[in-house]
């Protein structure tokens, strides 16, 4: 007899796994109201606190009166790109990024998992494979099981295990992808890009980096990690995300000309999906050129990260990464959960991250730190959570 829905839900709930939507109310910067109370939030993805920038909003909207109103301003595009749903701006926002990031083309799509889900099944077939981090996000792991194309995960960051599955199959197949994320966004740690650069070089493979948590955040001009690492112009598939760091929605893939126009004609979730709303592609245009400039900001965030890290380590936290993500592991989700709400009485917007986000035994608190956020903000966290966990009736820490 098959577990009933309820059942499930129940049993997730015993394990506190359970899952639940929750409305925030007004930002104030890297402050949010949560239940009627103001929290700092240690739980979001606007990295350089562009989404709680007030008037950066303001000055976005200020030439709402101009000529051609809807064209900028919109919100609807009412239709897919290949249809009506394109626009002169939607092009001018892929040059742009072309231009900024020194390739030759850009495509955008709707979101990160669009991308993701689109790319990989339309530029790999039946006589391909796929080779993809083990801690790669969800959406990579759904755009293989999409593809028809073989695909094997290889050991997270482990570019031994690597060098070795290339060495044994490589030969065996026309294509091969090798896909990783440059920044992992449950642990915080970063991919090494050249060592990626070097493999993909020696076995003739294409390379895909996503790099959602990386794009605002690394190089002079926050193009990410590729930039960083000074691998620009060797990443084949180069993918970032609006959806964090530049506080909007909407992603991109930077490419040849080639392979964007074969995108065009076969990536399905770019063919069969609504383009994005004209105010989002302005938007995106806008705050993209805004982030150029905010190297003070990038610098400061890293600053505040190291500073978060040493004072975990110093109370006996479990901490890794480099990262402005700090993974604080504790290991069972029901006392991962008790933590966070005991942290939220504190004034803490902390939610806990538990399986399947992460590996069974790997609960954790995903602290996420933002560029508007001062020494003081974060001064006496790390003792609070060491208290508390300490406190906790199972705890093992």
């Amino acid at each position: 007899m098959k577990i009933s829905y309820l059942e499930t839900l129940t049993q997730l709930r015993a394990a506190g796994r359970i899952r639940e939507l929750r409305p925030l109310g007004e930002k104030k910067g890297c402050r949010v109201i949560y239940k009627g109370r103001e929290m700092l939030n240690l739980t979001s993805n606007d990295y350089l606190g562009l989404a709680g920038d007030e008037e950066l909003h303001r000055l976005f909207y200020r030439s709402m009166d101009e000529p051609k109103f809807l064209e900028k301003y919109g919100l609807g595009a009412a239709s897919s790109r290949l249809l009506t749903g394109d626009s002169a701006h939607a092009h001018t926002l892929e040059q742009l990024l072309a231009d900024s990031y020194g390739r030759s083309a850009a495509l955008l799509y709707n979101s990160g998992y669009h991308a993701n889900i689109g790319i990989l099944p339309a530029l790999c077939g039946k006589n391909d494979l796929i080779l993809s981090d083990k801690l790669n996000h969800a959406s990579i792991h759904d755009g293989l099981r999409l593809s028809q194309a073989t695909h094997r995960r290889y050991r997270h960051c482990d570019y031994a295990h690597l060098y070795e599955i290339l060495e044994r199959y490589r030969q065996n197949y026309d294509r091969v992808a090798v896909v990783s994320e440059s920044v992992f966004s449950m642990d915080g740690d970063v991919a090494d890009l050249r060592r990626l650069v070097e493999l993909k070089k020696k076995f003739d493979c294409l390379l895909y980096v996503d790099e959602a948590h990386a794009v605002g955040l690394y190089g002079r001009q926050g193009l990410g990690q590729a930039e960083e690492q000074g691998v620009l112009g060797d990443v084949d598939l180069l993918v970032g995300t609006f959806g964090k760091a530049l506080a909007s929605i909407g992603a991109f893939v930077l490419c040849t000309e080639e392979i964007r126009e074969y995108l065009i004609n076969l990536s399905r979730s770019l063919i069969f999906t609504t383009a994005l709303p004209p105010v989002i592609v302005h938007w995106n245009e806008f705050v993209f050129q805004h982030m150029l400039e905010l190297e003070h900001e990038r610098r400061h965030l890293g600053w505040l990260a190291d500073q978060l890290r040493g004072e975990l380590r110093h109370y006996g936290l479990q901490t890794d990464g480099t990262t402005n993500i700090v993974p604080v592991l504790f290991g069972d989700a029901a006392e991962t959960l008790a933590l966070a709400e005991e942290m939220q009485k504190m004034g803490y917007l902390i939610f806990p991250v538990r399986p399947p986000a992460v590996p069974e035994g790997t609960s954790r608190f995903r602290l996420s730190l933002t560029a508007t956020m001062q020494g003081h903000d974060l001064s006496g966290l790390a003792e609070q959570i060491a208290a508390a966990w300490k406190i906790m009736p199972d705890s093992r820490g």
